[in-house]
């Protein structure tokens, strides 16, 4: 697992959101982007995390963040988790990994005494010009947006 650091360039990724829409990092430029890698969507930590992100998007939008939440869900797994709690920032359907090998964010996981490969639950800030500014790799999910607004 690569994953990107501190200072590196984030390569400039293409994929779909939850409704086909195609999303780019070349349109966040000249803006500060937040990216949260998370497992799997509706399920219990991935929920819990992105209903605290949802809960201060407003806090989050003042001091300049955008959003993007990334898994490799389907289109219509993303769409219903959207529309079940109501999130207001784009949910990336990465089913081939494009933008998680990008990020470095697949990998062996244990859990319960079993090994797999899987997605690790990351997050980016990356600032107006497309750099790493910051990785939170022990992503708090009950307490996600206070962690990026440190």
């Amino acid at each position: 697992m690569n994953t990107l650091k501190q200072g590196d360039a984030v390569p400039n990724f293409t994929a779909k959101d939850e409704q086909g829409n195609i999303i780019s990092l070349s349109g966040y430029k000249g803006k500060k982007l937040v990216v949260f890698f998370y497992p799997k969507a509706n399920t219990p930590g991935c929920t819990v995390e992105a209903c605290n992100l949802r809960d201060n998007y407003d806090v989050l939008k003042e001091k300049g963040y955008e959003l993007l939440g990334v898994s490799a869900d389907s289109a219509k797994k993303q769409s219903n988790f959207k529309n079940k709690f109501n999130f207001p920032f784009p949910l990336l359907a990465d089913e081939d990994k494009t933008v998680i090998n990008a990020f470095g964010v697949w990998g062996l996981k244990k859990f319960m005494g079993r090994e797999y490969d899987g997605i690790h639950r990351k997050t980016f800030i990356i600032d107006e010009n497309g750099i790493v500014e910051r990785v939170i790799d022990k992503v708090k999910t009950k307490d996600h947006a206070a962690q990026i607004l440190e």
